[in-house]
């Protein structure tokens, strides 16, 4: 079970005024066992460390290379151009003519003032058009609540800033749940769904399948719109976890609802870039796993990949004859995860502690899934639709090794049990990270 450390204060590393700010990883339900008579409640806590600044300079650009942030903080930094280009991104592919839509709880009181500034920092326009959509009533920000709402504006900033950065022509609709218990959530996708708001949707949260013990009303509400999703041919992403396989049971766990069959379930893994972005290497991303954590490991282990069979469903069509289970797995796919090879968000909610911060966990990658489908979708010309059936369709054909980069070194042990990664299709990364350019001409027919 992954729980969320208050944010404190480390001494020993202070970067132009910033001060080093812990924080720590993907959530999941606060006690499964109590939970399973009643709605399951998601708890994010997205990984993030080390404000590099307090304050957001207007009209200033980023002043490190990703080896002087090693050099100078023990931890890589990626810009949105570094991360486009290492994932080779063509300059053409702006998500322009697409909406990606975010679903979170709670939402962040400051948000749009936060894009403002990650745009001005990294030369970016703002998106066509920012919409903050509050279907079931706005919540009153409140630190203070025990429901971890501090955690939930950091994720909140993490997945509209990463798929603007990805995808920043597209427009970007965030819709907010007023509070994070499951079928809240699900009726926040439900809407999203039913006005159909855009063609992607991420959704960065997730629980253990063994949560939903004796409450598979959630798992079936959300699984209905999920189908009603896919037949109007929309993507959904979610993470598919910070804790390993076991993420905090005692076997390993998949996490829903990255585990649906509907649903692409997002990995993570260790992306080294050279300075100008270049694409270099990647392992799958677990800091417990020694001589994996990235640059000497000098801040001890964050997370680990998610990944693991499920409990719930059998394997889907598009997996038989891939995985070598017979249960769907998930990862399907990963990005970037680790907080040593960071992506860079800006918070401006935390008072004196507000600036850049490193960020990582596979809270990354939903979003950042479904800004690339956007890319994919506005080269096509229309929406792709269920993702999942097209990516494996892949597998085994010459576009494969184009289109992924395939990560065979590492595991997903962590705290428990895991599974290797290895040539092919494996649980800890799935089909791998994706070389965009080749992709859109895969999947776009250009």
């Amino acid at each position: 079970m992954t729980k969320r450390p208050n944010l404190k204060y480390l001494s020993g590393a202070v970067a132009l005024g910033g001060s080093l700010v812990l924080a720590t990883a993907l959530g999941v339900p606060t006690s499964s066992a109590a939970q399973s008579t009643s709605t399951v409640t998601y708890n994010v806590s997205p990984i993030a460390k080390l404000a590099v600044r307090t304050q957001g300079p207007t009209g200033s650009s980023w002043p490190y290379t990703p080896s002087q942030c090693v050099a100078k903080f023990g931890l890589a930094c990626y810009t949105p151009s570094e991360l486009r280009k290492g994932y080779n991104v063509p300059a053409s592919a702006t998500g322009a003519g697409q909406t990606i839509v975010i679903v979170d709880a709670y939402g962040s009181p400051t948000i749009r003032q936060d894009l403002a500034v990650y745009d001005s920092e990294f030369g970016l326009p703002a998106p066509p058009a920012f919409n903050i959509i509050y279907p079931m009533g706005s919540p009153v920000y409140n630190p203070l609540q025990t429901h971890n709402e501090t955690s939930w504006a950091e994720e909140t900033s993490l997945d509209v800033e990463q798929a603007h950065g990805l995808a920043p022509a597209a427009t970007i609709d965030l819709v907010v749940a007023p509070n994070n218990y499951g079928s809240t959530l699900n009726n926040a996708v439900q809407y999203a769904v039913s006005n159909h708001l855009g063609n992607t949707l991420s959704m960065s949260y997730g629980a253990p399948e063994a949560a939903f013990s004796g409450n598979n009303d959630q798992v079936s509400q959300a699984e209905a719109t999920f189908k009603q999703g896919i037949g109007e041919h929309m993507s959904f992403f979610a993470s598919s976890g910070d804790s390993g396989a076991t993420e905090g049971e005692s076997v390993p766990s998949a996490l829903f609802p990255a585990s649906s069959p509907y649903v692409t379930s997002v990995g993570g893994t260790n992306l080294f870039l050279a300075n100008n972005g270049a694409y270099q290497s990647e392992t799958t991303w677990n800091d417990a796993e020694p001589g994996e954590c990235p640059f000497g490991c000098d801040y001890g282990p964050f997370g680990a990949t998610g990944g693991a069979p499920s409990v719930l469903y059998s394997a889907p069509s598009y997996q038989q004859g891939v995985t070598g289970y017979t249960a769907r797995t998930t990862s399907d796919v990963s990005f970037n995860a680790s907080v040593y090879t960071a992506t860079m968000i800006y918070l401006g909610f935390l008072g004196s502690a507000n600036g850049f911060y490193f960020f990582g966990g596979t809270s990354e990658g939903a979003p950042s899934w479904s800004a690339i489908t956007s890319l994919v979708n506005q080269a096509a010309g229309h929406a792709l639709g269920a993702m999942n059936p097209r990516l494996y369709a892949l597998y085994g054909t010459s576009a494969y090794s184009k289109d992924f980069h395939d990560i065979t070194q590492g595991n997903n042990a962590f705290n428990g049990p895991g599974f290797n990664a290895g040539p092919g299709y494996d649980i800890p990364t799935g089909l791998g990270t994706p070389n965009v350019a080749n992709l859109i001409k895969s999947l776009a027919g250009h």
